[in-house]
Formats: structure tokens, sequence, C-alpha cells
């Protein structure tokens, strides 16, 4: 069994189903499971009408009711029609409720964006079966999703470890193909939920982990994670595969591929990842796994592999320079420090302390006017805005040496590194500089390490 993840953009309209419809054809003796994200922009639409009914008091879903009811006519799925009609009703008369009400609560906006996986999955799923594949729609929280309540944010409970493969397994033993919505749950109360950020991801591999399956393949419109942006490098290249811990990292601080919560359950169970490319299938895309291979084909012994993985950068951040006005060696600084943060519900993304000062980093987005008032009682505040975190991901028994090619170039290019911090995993070591200087540096970083080859303290062009 394998469990096969297909985001929006590969599921956008009837000609992209097809082609999913003719990828998943070449994996039926794996005996797949499908999850799906809402076609194309649906989640956007969906929380724009939703908007619309606020302010405007109007229910406005042309752009949701056309996207669908076209695939529907386009892909000939006259037996699904009417289902997605009924559901598209539903929407409607939600729709009216927040107008009437003029109110959008969490519990509300779960519910609302539920609809975008709700109608892609039937319609998947019955173009597979007009095709000649006995596929099945299924809405996740059917399965066995079970979550707490903390709506857009929602948690999976213990008990989904075993409701999942009590309700999935027969369905492939049966040889049916389950098509199943990514990104929703419903809590014990039986409201619906989202799983947040990088939640259809989740949903997959949850139910590739639970189900013991063979792989959880994850089909983005990339060629799976590559060596840097390649909007900032432009002969950035596929890597053919990390750890779970490099791929967690990666995500944290700038990749976009998979979202660090998405990997928990295959790191529990050893399960791979596959992140593969919907637009160009032949790419061998990026597996993600327990440990690298080291084996090494006959004739390379003496060949060194490159010290780094890939190179990200997170833009937009804010360093906060913390330092105690308390005599030296009081206790209790670091825990006072953070305990204020967490009581404003902000995130930390990076620190560097020392006895009686903490530098840390976080997102632009956050007011810190609350928090620095707070903080400016135990502690002189600096607060410094346009930084970028630059993320160098490679091999820990190497990390001296990625420090100090990181450093020279560094100097070389004339960029101050502001804070430096490693990872608890050890395979993350990440440094602030200048928004501005970001982006040079990661293209400099990424010639040393990736189109250079060291060689007895030289360089030397591949």
């Amino acid at each position: 069994m394998i469990v096969m993840k297909f985001g929006g953009s590969s599921v956008a309209d009837a000609s992209r189903i097809q082609h999913v419809a003719g990828i998943v054809k070449t994996q039926l003796s794996r005996k797949p499971v499908l999850v799906l994200s809402a076609m194309g922009d649906t989640t956007d639409h969906l929380l724009e009408a939703a908007d619309i009914a606020l302010k405007n008091g109007k229910t406005e879903i042309k752009k949701i009711e056309k996207l669908h009811l076209d695939t529907v006519k386009a892909l000939k799925l006259s037996a699904v029609q009417k289902e997605i009609a009924g559901i598209l009703d539903e929407l409607t008369r939600l729709l009216s409720g927040i107008a009437l009400i003029k109110e959008l609560t969490p519990r509300t906006k779960d519910y609302l964006v539920s609809f975008g996986e709700r109608l892609s999955v039937r319609i998947a799923a019955a173009h597979l079966k007009s095709i000649g594949m006995n596929s099945r729609a299924f809405d996740a929280f059917d399965l066995g999703f079970v979550s707490n309540s903390n709506y857009t944010q929602a948690e999976l409970l213990k008990e989904s470890w075993d409701v999942i493969p009590q309700k999935i397994l027969p369905q492939i033993k049966g040889n049916v193909i389950p098509v199943v919505t990514g990104f929703i749950a419903k809590d014990e109360k039986g409201s619906i939920t989202t799983l947040g950020r990088g939640g259809s991801d989740l949903s997959a591999t949850m139910i590739a982990a639970a189900c013991k399956a063979d792989e959880v393949q994850v089909w983005k419109d990339v060629d799976g994670i590559l060596t840097a942006d390649p909007r900032i490098v432009k002969n950035a290249r596929p890597v053919g595969h990390v750890t779970y811990d490099e791929a967690a990292e990666l995500a944290y601080f700038g990749a976009q591929v998979l979202h660090p919560r998405a990997m928990q359950p295959c790191m529990k169970t050893g399960t791979p990842v596959l992140v593969k490319n919907s637009y160009n299938i032949d790419a061998p895309g990026t597996r993600i796994g327990p440990a690298l291979d080291q084996q090494r084909s006959p004739g390379t012994a003496k060949k060194m592999q490159p010290p780094v993985r890939a190179i990200t950068s997170k833009h937009k951040v804010t360093l906060v320079d913390i330092a105690s006005t308390r005599m030296l060696g009081q206790y209790g600084f670091l825990s006072e420090v953070f305990s204020i943060f967490a009581k404003h519900n902000i995130s930390i993304d990076m620190v560097a302390t020392s006895e009686v000062s903490v530098s840390l980093t976080l997102d632009t987005a956050y007011d810190l006017a609350e928090v620095k008032k707070e903080l400016n009682k135990v502690a002189s505040v600096e607060v410094k805005t346009g930084k970028a975190i630059v993320s160098v991901i490679g091999n820990v028994k190497r990390s001296s040496e990625i420090l100090a090619r990181a450093f020279r170039i560094c100097q070389l290019i004339g960029v101050t590194v502001q804070m430096i911090s490693q990872g608890a995993s050890k395979v993350n070591i990440s440094f602030i500089v200048n928004d501005t200087e970001a982006a040079e540096v990661v293209r400099a970083l990424h010639m040393d390490f990736f189109d250079t080859q060291s060689v007895s303290g030289t360089q030397e062009k591949k």
C-alpha cells in the first residue's frame, strides 16, 4: 500500500485531474490511497466569499461554482453532478448565515474552508471511476480523523492512530481506491476542524504511518527539495535524499515544500516520504527518510560528498536583543523572558543566549509593543527589523568546515553576521543578516558549496 497526496495546483482543473488519474494508473499494483487538497485557489475563494458576506451581506460563490461545475462538465461526470450541486447549495446556506449574523467564528471558518476538499475528492473519485478504476470518495472524518477543538489549528487525537487503519485497510482489501479529503477532521463534538498549515500533507502522512504503508508520495509543482530557492539561485538542483531532521529544518527556515508537522507521523514509524513533481513526473524527486544511504558505488570512495544538503532563507524577520538589568547570575531570567513571549502567543524562531542576555528572532508580523513594555521591567530591549535568517542544512560531522566556509564567504562579500544559532538536531546552522543582503549570501554560499569543491584547502571547479 502507498499513499499519494496531490496539492491544489495538481488538481486545479479538469486537465490536471486527468493527468493525476494517469499518474495513479501507473501505481495501481501498489494499492494507492489518494489524499487531495482543494482545487486550485478554491480555499482562497471560500475565504473571499466569507469576507463579502461579512462586509456586504451578499452570498457570492460564482468563482467556486464555475470551477467545479465546469470541471464536472468537462470530465462528463453526470453521475456526480447532483451531489456537487447539493454541496454548493450547502455552501450557499452557510454563507447566507454568515451574511445574516455578520460573524465568522473559528469553528464556522473551518466548516467553510472544508468545502474545497469535499468537492475535489468527489469529482476526482468520480473521474477515476469513469475510466475504470474502483475509486470512492471519503471525508477524512469518516475514516478516523478525530481532533481536538482548536479550530483552524487542530491536532489529531491519539485514537486516530487506531481508527484510521480500521477504516481504511478493509477498503484496500476490497480493491477500492479511497480518495480522501486532506486538511480536515472532526472534533469529539462532531464539528469540522482543519489541521492548519501543511494539513493536507499531514493527512497523507498520518494515513501512511497509521496503516504502515510502504511509502507516501507527496506530489507538488516542484521537482522535490532543491539546494536553494530557484528564484534566488537559478542553477539550484533537486536533492536526492534528506533525513527527516534535515527536511524539518529546511521547512522551518523558509523552504515551502513540506511542513515539519506533516513529517511527524512518518518520523515515528520510519515511513519514507517521496516528494515528486506532478508537472514533471520523470524527475526523480526527493526521498525523505530516517537515514541517508551511505553506500558508495565502486570507484567513488575518494570522492568527498558535499557537506551541505541545502541552503534556505527566511525573510521579514525581527531580531530582539534582551540584556538583563539584574546582577550577574540572577536565576530565572530566561524563564521570565520566554514566559512573556508565551503569554502573548508569540512563536520564536532562533535563540542565542548567555547568562545575562538573549537574542532571538520573530516574524515581523507580531506587534511587540506590549511585550517590550513587560520585558523592560527586567531587561534592556532592542528591537531590530529588516533582518533575514540564512540556514545551512548539512552534515553534522562537518559542522566546523561548514561554519568556517560560511563565515569566510560572508567576510569576502562584506556581510556582517549579526547572530548565529545551531539547532538541537545539529543539522542546521543559521545566522542573521540584513534582509537586503540575504539573497547575495545564499547565492555566494551556493556557489561555494555546490559549484566548487574543496580539495586540500583549495577551490576547484567541478
